[in-house]
């Protein structure tokens, strides 16, 4: 009997590995129509560099200084990880390029996003050292935007009249830069202040549940924290599903740099808290907000399942709880890999995933296809498949 239920497990393994495989199979034959449309549009607009998404039928593109710039060419550095195609080289080189001055961006706290994605993973891939300088300068101008009373990195110049020093959840994925280049130059403060946010951020934007606000808004005379806010979530107290994304994400990749316990509790904190949700449909892919009143008749948020998933692959090696992540990750996945959220292939202008939610209060990007679902999901897809990323 033993051998029996060992026999269907690994012939569950091979099927689940299988579809992967195909999975990606298919995303980079959508992809190819997705670069037909851009080099198609920035013939029209060159200054116009990445794709974001379809939004009312029109194909929208992207300015470098976008905080989505890089997802697509991070895109397609997987895509030539994974095969050792020199199309995917070439397209990767290329769009990846596009973005080099935003290294120079003092105005955003995205770099991680705009340079760390697309430079890190060509430097990580090819060892071409000309991407080395690329990745220091921009943690560089990164740090500038650091407030030491505060103790984080302020993250938008914008509405003033809404807040002072905001700091938003999605701020911890920007860490990973700052990670890398202390390890790039062995220059400490880098780390120091990546741990640092990781730290303020920990005690001020976490509820009891480990639900986060969206949020912070910090007086930098005191430090002191002045209100605690949303943007893109349904209310200030709500749970935004993809903030409580880039929360596990991003505490999930402080422990793999700092190997410290209270992020990897943390962590599993909020995984627990996404896992936990009794809001959440079967299929395993969230509403855009945990507590929006309108559920179940609300939008779905595809990108938050994608980074969800993406994370508790890299979660399952660290905790004793791995098992419970691989196999709530494996569910997200198949559930994005079926019709339902999968575009049948030269549909939507090439993106993978549909039904998306970018903005929900500001009626922006509802129900659509976006670059960073497709980025998370084809990383999800590689670490499915255990091929090493970091």
């Amino acid at each position: 009997m033993r051998l029996k239920i060992n026999l269907i497990g690994v012939l569950l393994i091979f099927a689940l590995a299988v579809n992967a495989q195909k999975a990606m199979t298919a995303a980079m034959k959508q992809t190819d129509v997705l670069v037909r449309h851009v080099d198609s549009a920035r013939i029209l607009k060159p200054t116009f560099v990445s794709p974001r998404t379809v939004e009312n039928g029109q194909f929208k593109m992207v300015v470098s200084r976008d905080w989505t710039s890089g997802f697509f060419p991070s895109q397609l550095w997987y895509f030539y990880a994974y095969t050792k195609d020199e199309k995917w080289l070439t397209l990767a080189k290329k769009y990846t390029d596009d973005i080099k001055k935003e290294q120079f961006n003092t105005t955003t706290h995205d770099l991680g996003f705009m340079i760390y994605g697309p430079f890190g993973n060509g430097y990580r891939i090819t060892k071409d050292e000309a991407y080395k300088p690329i990745i220091i300068q921009a943690a560089k101008s990164l740090a500038t935007r650091f407030n030491v009373k505060a103790g984080v990195i302020k993250s938008w110049d914008h509405n003033t009249d809404k807040w002072k020093y905001p700091v938003i959840i999605d701020n911890m994925m920007n860490l990973e830069l700052l990670f890398e280049a202390t390890k790039l130059t062995g220059d400490s403060s880098f780390y120091k202040l990546a741990v640092t946010h990781a730290n303020t951020t920990m005690k001020n934007h976490f509820r009891p549940d480990f639900s986060s606000w969206h949020v912070i808004d910090y007086d930098i005379e005191t430090g002191n924290v002045r209100n605690k806010l949303t943007a893109q979530g349904y209310a200030n107290e709500s749970a935004w599903a993809r903030g409580q994304a880039w929360a596990l994400y991003g505490y999930t990749l402080c422990y793999r740099y700092t190997k410290d316990p209270i992020y990897l509790a943390q962590a599993e904190g909020i995984a627990g808290f996404i896992l936990n949700s009794k809001v959440t449909p079967d299929d395993g892919i969230p509403f855009w907000d945990y507590n929006d009143p309108e559920i179940p008749n609300a939008s779905r948020d595809a990108s938050a399942a994608a980074i969800t998933a993406s994370a508790l692959y890299e979660l399952t090696g660290y905790s004793r709880n791995g098992k419970r992540y691989k196999a709530a990750a494996d569910k997200i996945l198949a559930s994005l890999g079926t019709a339902n959220y999968t575009n049948k292939l030269g549909d939507n202008y090439g993106f993978i995933l549909a039904h998306s939610t970018g903005h929900r209060p500001a009626k922006s990007e509802v129900d659509v296809p976006i670059n960073y679902a497709d980025y998370y999901y084809i990383e999800a897809l590689l670490r499915k498949q255990g091929v090493k990323l970091r």
